[in-house]
């Protein structure tokens, strides 16, 4: 059934690429998480409006599986592929497989786990040293830079998520009256996050501040928090991604703190990127999207976007 598969879609892009001059093969990490969605759909949109021809496949979490759609992409004769990474510890495999065959190669969102990257192959997405720097700093200083921090890790064959790790502890050793106490992963997950806060409550962990990864994990934090019957006003709580979720959690009063990603920048820019190299300009290996702080005082501003 995998081999039938993989057959159909070498067929399906094969017909699509004698036919138009631009095709793009995309590869994502999941289909069913909320940035990543707003991603896939900002790609969809940008190639559509630029005339591009773009397939995309869902990886699954699945690393053999993003690198077999990226062969069948390949074999299928695309004129550039665009891959969001199910990890960073992936990608050198795939970069050594588009770069021999010679067809443009960008990575978007995830940072890849290359020590360099070769021509013919870039990263659109965000520099992580911003953004957990810029979560813990607000959520230091909404809790008067005192009290016990749990970290929600996304996963930890991720480099976004271990950099954003690293920004909150640089953050917290700064005050001598904070502590990190707690630090493990929740897979970028809600139901994982909201599983891991009730993990921490039921212990008796005093937790004054969660920092997590990102939105979903803070959303689980919050919910857990909800059930278990803890005063919400007494956990600040922090996300990552500023999602139409996320953003509504802090509408509501629930979370304090989140951090936008520019997820339709991102998708805009890979797409830019990849037509570019596909006319042969020549690009920078690096495209970074800066991060920005969003508090209740200007979310507003981040609804549309």
């Amino acid at each position: 059934m995998k081999h039938m598969k993989k057959l159909l879609l070498v067929a399906a892009l094969s017909c699509s690429t004698s036919s138009l001059a631009e095709t793009i093969g995309v590869s994502m990490a999941y289909f069913d998480q909320n940035f990543l969605t707003i991603i896939r759909q900002a790609i969809d949109k940008e190639a559509k409006a630029r005339g591009i021809t773009v397939q995309f496949e869902d990886a699954r979490g699945d690393v053999g599986r993003q690198t077999d759609q990226v062969q069948a992409f390949l074999s299928a004769g695309v004129d550039a592929i665009i891959v969001d990474p199910v990890n960073s510890a992936g990608t050198p495999a795939m970069t050594k497989l588009v770069s021999q065959a010679k067809v443009p190669l960008v990575y978007v969102n995830r940072t890849p786990g290359d020590k360099t990257l070769p021509a013919g192959v870039v990263f659109v997405g965000s520099d992580e040293k911003q953004s957990g720097t810029l979560q813990m700093e607000e959520l230091a200083r909404l809790a008067n830079y005192q009290g016990n921090v749990g970290v929600m890790i996304g996963n930890l064959s991720d480099a976004g998520a271990l950099q954003r790790t690293k920004d909150v502890e640089m953050v917290v050793a700064k005050y001598p009256k904070m502590k990190v106490v707690q630090k493990q992963t929740a897979n970028y997950s809600r139901s994982e996050g909201m599983d891991l806060m009730l993990s921490w409550i039921s212990n008796g962990e005093k937790i004054d501040i969660v920092a997590a990864n990102n939105d979903e994990m803070a959303i689980g934090a919050i919910m857990a928090l909800q059930q278990s019957g803890n005063k919400q006003s007494k956990v600040l709580v922090g996300g990552i991604d500023a999602t139409p979720d996320g953003l509504n959690a802090m509408a509501s009063g629930r979370m304090q703190v989140t951090v936008f990603q520019d997820a339709v920048g991102q998708g805009k820019a890979s797409v830019d990127v990849a037509q570019r190299m596909i006319k042969g300009e020549k690009v920078s290996s690096w495209h970074w999207i800066p991060f920005e702080l969003v508090t209740p005082q200007n979310m507003n501003k981040y609804q549309d976007k």
